[in-house]
């Protein structure tokens, strides 16, 4: 086991005297960094074994000039041996983008991604890099970037690579839908053999996503592009919210889609919800929307009369779909 008395020892040794070459000093450094990292591991590995036990915390699934991504993984006390990346809702933004570390926790993991964990499923809480320091499609190419090293390393995490499912909410429902309309089979002659892999889900799972763009008021979906949509349907920036949107990707053979939507929701209306399913049942995908009566927009439907059991039918969909697909 990794010594941090060691590695202090190591450093100070390392600082006692001053390198006179140019080849020694380029050695002091990489002694430096290997000491350095070596103490981030050890503290990692405490981290993973603390009081939570069964979630390992800050997995690094990729790197982005220098900022890593990170998702928290919840490992099932009884694993089923289904996946499900999670992606918070954010509105596509985070407070320091992905300078913050460790992993930022929304609070929706407690809500969705413990349940999750406990019906059987390994869950993967991810991050993404955010507005307003990126735009799209980074949000969405970290998405799938995720998807990428799950179904890369499923073996290690004891889940099968053909059967992932993806959940989110508001702008992570937005992304999850992605994940599963758009058929990207990854690139045959990339160097990475993570990249290689499919970013395709077999099954989703997305509330109070906003899967139309067109829909939404011109400043409110502004952080995701970094500008307003524009009134003219033929201009080049409405376009780029069309060809963002969700709704626009769907064909026959995209996976099942549980759709959770609060009718009173006045960020991301209800009409999200209903275009989504018309469009999927149009394609003869099976949907199902789950209306909450009363509720506006938050991961647990402020305002709700008489709430539907909506974290049992997100299990019972993925029970349902997972295993056949």
């Amino acid at each position: 086991m990794f010594d941090r008395r060691e590695a202090v020892a190591i450093a100070k040794s390392r600082g006692s005297r001053r390198p006179e070459s140019r080849k020694e000093r380029q050695g002091m450094r990489q002694r430096i960094l290997v000491v350095a990292l070596a103490v981030f591991l050890a503290g990692s590995v405490a981290d993973t074994a603390g009081a939570e036990g069964r979630v390992e915390r800050n997995v690094v699934f990729g790197m982005y000039s220098g900022l890593a991504l990170l998702m928290d993984v919840y490992y099932p006390e009884n694993p089923n041996g289904y996946g499900i990346v999670f992606i918070s809702g954010s509105g596509w933004t985070r407070e320091l983008g992905l300078d913050a570390t460790p992993l930022k926790e929304s609070g929706q993991e407690d809500i969705y991604a413990v349940p999750l964990a406990a019906a059987g499923y390994t869950v993967f809480g991810i991050n993404h890099r955010a507005s307003p320091r990126f735009r799209h499609p980074a949000h969405l190419e970290d998405a799938q970037r995720a998807v990428r090293f799950v179904r890369h390393h499923a073996s290690g995490f004891g889940i099968d690579p053909d059967r992932i499912g993806a959940m989110g909410g508001s702008s992570g429902g937005h992304l999850a839908s992605l994940l599963g309309v758009l058929d990207d089979k990854g690139s045959t002659d990339d160097a990475s053999p993570v990249n290689r892999e499919s970013a395709k889900v077999q099954v989703v799972v997305a509330r109070a996503a906003p899967t139309d763009l067109t829909l939404a008021a011109p400043g409110r979906v502004h952080p995701l592009f970094g500008f307003r949509r524009s009134a003219r349907t033929d201009s080049v920036e409405h376009q780029r919210f069309v060809a963002a949107s969700p709704v626009t990707h769907v064909t026959p053979g995209d996976p099942p889609m549980l759709l959770i939507h609060g009718d009173a929701d006045d960020v991301v209306s209800y009409e999200n919800a209903e275009v989504m399913q018309a469009a999927l049942e149009k394609a003869g995908v099976p949907v199902e929307l789950l209306r909450v009566p009363g509720a506006g927009h938050g991961p647990t439907f402020p305002g709700a009369v008489n709430p539907p059991d909506y974290i049992g039918a997100m299990i019972a969909w993925f029970d349902r779909y997972l295993p056949a697909r």
